[in-house]
């Protein structure tokens, strides 16, 4: 499960809900939820969050944590 899939869990958000709220299918929500190789975009974490009540940046936040910078 992706970051987004594990959030989207801890808040028990219907999927549903969310797909009838941003446009963005069912079947592209449960692959930004349980496939790692599949990319996020902006516009569509935006939607999400705006659907689920929270601040986009919050959002990014927490599908965000695991990326650190290259050390130099």
């Amino acid at each position: 499960m992706t970051s987004l899939g594990l959030y989207l869990t801890k808040k028990s958000v219907n999927r549903a809900m969310v797909s009838r709220r941003t446009g963005i299918s069912q079947a592209r929500l449960s692959q930004l939820s349980s496939n790692g190789s599949t990319r996020l975009r902006a516009d569509e974490l935006y939607l999400i969050a705006l659907a689920i009540d929270v601040e986009p940046g919050e959002l990014l936040n927490e599908v965000c944590k695991d990326l650190k910078l290259a050390k130099e």
